[in-house]
């Protein structure tokens, strides 16, 4: 499959569009129920990294936890991801999407549950990296496995749902941590409810088939065929160009080979930009609130997260009709503006703050449902577990730093240049989407992951 993989700009004209196949009632059910297997799983990750954010302060104090000690169980999850995502990206594109789907929330049940027996800050912290390995793995394998399945017109809301379910997770964690802490049950107790969402997605997990497109990249086209004929019906095959797929050896490397380096540069930052402010803002929410003097820090949280949930049902809804860079860019723009007037203007009225908090939760969650997309779509088939794994390592690199130093930072430089230091990362995301963003709506994966995109 020799191709030019260099980003295209342009949205796709009409002529290019593919249109979905027609599909069956059974094929809708299947989908759907592929689509809740990994959603929820998406959905369990959101509340794993919800959870954390409504209890470290009880950690801290019952624990005694220093500062730097703090930010390291704060953050200790994101580290993880930045093992797993990529560790388990190159195993899936090596032995399968179903096997690693499955092994990954069977471990996700047996960490969360331990993390009920920490003794200490540091035994915390090993137990929220192992976590953070898992949600790693789920990035790497749900995304891909979906979006192998989807068709091209569906496949950008389809891929988007896992990003609203992450939020969704993320609220309902901190709605339910903060009645189990009013109830007067153990942080760690709290921590451990994770286990329970997480044996619901094993169920939902369990029989579900091999992506076709996996089994065509690893010459088994008779067990492909047999599976779009079995779930998806056979004229799906030809429908969303499953014959393109080919065998290929090449492996991970195929990630930094030229053209091909240009998307996973433009994957890693553009990621980055979006999930770091987010979580060293909201994995600290309180303390944040605190620090702009806003006295119902609780309230402040809830809100803001509930708001995020409203941006990505926004999202879900127009990612398939306004495409990929529109999406993108204006929203890097706008966080930017928002972020620079709740930091210069810390003595402002508390709802001025709140308001401006939301603000951003509603525009970074509307844009933040294309790292499920993009990444999903401008890898090949081969790598594209690989390229979603090593672009969500990137992300949590600064995602780590941010949430990690943001503590240390609100107590030396204050939460002024904190803010502003988190405007300056949504100015480099808004540049890098406007130099190198493409549009893929409507597209098989074959043509968006592989050859030149059309021009408008």
């Amino acid at each position: 499959m020799a191709a030019n993989t260099q980003l295209n700009t342009a949205r796709p004209t009409s002529d290019t569009q593919v249109a979905s196949s027609s599909i069956s009632p059974e094929a809708r059910r299947f989908l759907r129920h592929v689509t809740a297997a990994t959603a929820f799983g998406g959905g369990l990750d959101g509340f794993d990294l919800g959870i954390i954010s409504v209890v470290i302060l009880h950690i801290n104090h019952d624990l005694g936890l220093s500062p730097a000690v703090e930010g390291l169980v704060g953050a200790a999850s994101l580290l993880g991801i930045f093992i797993g995502a990529p560790l388990f990206g190159f195993l899936t594109d090596k032995f399968g999407r179903r096997k690693m789907f499955l092994v990954d929330i069977i471990a996700f049940i047996i960490i969360g549950v331990g993390q009920a027996f920490a003794t200490g800050g540091i035994s915390l912290a090993i137990l929220r990296f192992l976590l953070g390995m898992a949600i790693g793995a789920e990035y790497s394998i749900g995304a891909p496995m979906l979006s192998e399945f989807a068709p091209a017109r569906e496949r950008g809301s389809k891929l988007a749902f896992l990003e609203l379910c992450w939020r969704i997770g993320f609220l309902i964690a901190v709605l339910l941590g903060y009645a189990l802490l009013w109830l007067g049950v153990s942080w760690k107790w709290i921590l451990a409810t994770s286990a329970i969402p997480a044996l619901i997605v094993l169920g939902l997990r369990i029989g579900l088939p091999e992506s076709p497109r996996w089994l065509l990249r690893h010459g088994h086209e008779a067990e492909a065929r047999q599976v779009v004929e079995t779930h998806m019906g056979p004229e799906y095959f030809d429908a969303e160009d499953l014959a393109a797929e080919s065998v290929s050896g090449e492996g991970y490397r195929k990630l930094f080979r030229a053209g091909q380096r240009r998307r996973t540069i433009f994957v890693c930052i553009f990621w980055t930009c979006i999930v770091t402010p987010y979580f060293a803002i909201f994995t600290y929410a309180p303390k944040v609130l605190e620090s702009l003097n806003v006295k119902s820090e609780a309230a402040g949280t809830i809100l803001s997260n509930a708001i995020g949930v409203v941006g990505a049902v926004v999202g879900v809804l127009a990612i398939d009709r306004i495409g990929r860079r529109r999406m993108l860019i204006g929203p890097f723009w706008i966080q930017t503006a928002v972020l620079l007037i709740v930091g210069l203007w810390t003595n402002a009225p508390s709802w001025v703050l709140v308001v401006g908090l939301a603000a951003f939760a509603l525009v970074n969650s509307y844009s933040d449902i294309l790292t499920a997309v993009y990444p999903s779509e401008i890898f090949d088939t081969d790598i594209r577990s690989s390229g979603v794994g090593f672009g969500s390592a990137a992300s949590r690199v600064g995602a780590f730093l941010g949430t990690y130093l943001l503590p240390l930072g609100i107590e030396t430089i204050g939460i002024k240049w904190c803010m502003v230091i988190a405007a300056a990362l949504c100015v480099v995301g808004a540049v890098t989407g406007q130099s190198m963003a493409p549009e893929t709506m409507h597209r098989p994966l074959t043509k968006t992951a592989t050859g030149k995109l059309s021009h408008a």
